[in-house]
């Protein structure tokens, strides 16, 4: 890029604790990553759970590194500054190394367990529609630029890579960004020093305990988001509502569909197979609003959505106008072409809460039975398998169990920690390991008016087995199961 700071410019705004390095140097990049080391680079040795960046300080100079910024002094003599945290130090340094392209930009942030991503999604279109501006998002399904996709890993990518994108974005002409703000990101400071115009919090409910601990600590890593905004936009209905917002710096809004002493409420509540309409009602008035994704988390985010609207002076009437042309999100409620009077549905849902939402939505619009295809992750929360397996038992008529990404878990016992929760119960079940098959299972045992509800994976099109990223698309394992059954009927020979 071209890049040159002297190093006194680039650690301007970080706490160091000892210099042992001249403030003149000049400095040509920013690395975290060893391998990746250029001349000139200032290396960053961040302390991770499974290796340590002091590790490979040696080999960081061996490339080139021109100073290290680390949390011990280097074992070998080097220009080093330190400083007491080197992920605050990552964030703070590409931040200045970028030239805080997040400053020249307005940042909306969403925090909360469910609802992130969909409400991401509505608020660029929002934007989009009602400014017609160009409007970045950062989140799970991938980064976009305008219109522009980018993969990504994460939901909210490492420090270095998430200023880098921000300048892309300010160069590409994005004047808004809508980023989903993760509990890790705010914990491990890969947000650290951004300043949001809007934050909004959807819910907490269990999730990532196995990295928090315990509910509590979850809620205060969301917490912090709205210590680092201008607006909060919360939701009362939810029960951590009022910790989100005790004690919180910033100007608050609040949304309910439940009580009427929030600043926006939702009213005449209507739901149906396609979509949601209500009548949301503020001090500003009262606006009809319809949004094209079923279910009563839609009535929640929509709410939302409207909210941060409302927050960066946008009419409720302009907001809800809108709101109307918005369509669904890929892996969330995303309907899948079937080859019979039975529907197969995809969605993310892989929390207890997210689960019973979706399918208490789908319950609700299915003339036949309601069959859920649903595992948990390895290397994950233990504690939330059984609570999904009678969530499952409770809403569905039939539960099918499979696996999801056992990662370095042995995926038939992740399944038996979900099983006690399903015996518990009436519903009839079936335990098939492998998904493919399971997958293949279900749709030959559907009937018509089933809906086949397969959560989970929703946007991912791969399955982590160990510590490889294996390719699994669902929507390709549909396609190819009702291909073969196409032309068993026919009596062609399959050509699998």
């Amino acid at each position: 890029m071209g890049i040159q700071l002297k190093l006194k410019e680039l650690v301007k705004n970080l706490p160091i604790v000892e210099w042992a390095a001249d403030p003149e140097l000049e400095i040509g990049g920013v690395c975290y990553d060893s391998r990746l080391v250029k001349p000139g680079d200032l290396f960053v040795a961040v302390k991770g759970f499974s290796s340590d960046g002091h590790r490979f300080i040696p080999k960081a100079l061996e490339l080139g590194a021109a100073a290290v910024l680390c949390q011990e002094p280097p074992e070998q003599p080097c220009p080093y500054l330190r400083t007491e945290d080197c992920r605050l130090g990552l964030a703070l340094v590409s931040r200045e190394f970028f030239g805080d392209p997040a400053g020249e930009m307005c940042l909306i942030g969403f925090t909360g367990t469910n609802g992130k991503t969909t409400s991401s999604y509505i608020m660029k279109h929002l934007l989009e529609s009602a400014l017609d501006a160009k409007v970045g998002l950062i989140g799970t399904n991938g980064n976009m630029i305008g219109d522009e996709y980018i993969y990504s890993e994460r939901t909210t990518p490492e420090s270095y890579e998430l200023h880098r994108l921000f300048r892309q974005m300010a160069e590409a002409g994005c004047t808004h960004v809508v980023m989903e703000v993760s509990s890790h990101s705010l914990t491990l400071e890969r947000v650290a020093g951004l300043h949001f115009n809007v934050a909004v919090f959807t819910n907490l409910t269990q999730d990532h305990l196995d990295f928090h601990g315990s509910m509590e600590a979850y809620a205060q890593a969301k917490k912090k988001l709205f210590s680092m905004c201008d607006m909060g936009c919360f939701n009362l209905d939810d029960p951590w509502a009022e910790t989100m917002m005790e004690g919180a710096p910033c100007r608050i809004r609040t949304f309910s569909a439940d009580r009427n002493d929030a600043d926006l409420t939702a009213k005449d509540i209507r739901l149906s197979a396609d979509r949601v309409r209500f009548a949301a009602v503020s001090k500003e008035g009262i606006c009809l609003t319809k949004l094209g994704i079923p279910g009563m988390f839609s009535v929640h985010n929509a709410l939302g959505v409207l909210s941060a609207g409302m927050a960066l002076g946008l009419s409720l009437e302009k907001c809800a106008e809108a709101l109307a042309s918005a369509s669904g999100v890929k892996g969330r409620v995303e309907v899948v072409p079937t080859d019979g009077e039975y529907s197969i549905l995809i969605d993310y849902a892989h929390t207890p809460d997210a689960l019973e939402n979706v399918l208490k939505t789908l319950k609700s619009v299915t003339p036949g039975r309601l069959v859920v295809l649903f595992g948990c992750g390895g290397d994950r929360d233990r504690g939330k398998r059984p609570i999904m397996g009678q969530i499952a038992a409770q809403n569905a008529d039939f539960c099918i169990i499979t696996s999801d990404n056992p990662r370095t878990e042995d995926p038939e016992e992740i399944i038996r920690e979900i099983l006690p929760g399903v015996k518990n119960s009436r519903t009839p079940y079936k335990v098939i390991p492998d998904r493919p098959t399971a997958i293949a299972w279900a749709i030959d045992k559907s009937r018509p008016g089933d809906v086949i509800l397969l959560a989970g994976k929703g946007h991912e099109d791969y399955q982590v087995v160990g510590h490889e990223k294996r390719h699994m698309d669902e929507r390709e394992i549909v396609a190819a199961h009702l291909e073969k059954r196409k032309a068993a009927r026919q009596g062609a020979p399959d050509k699998r």
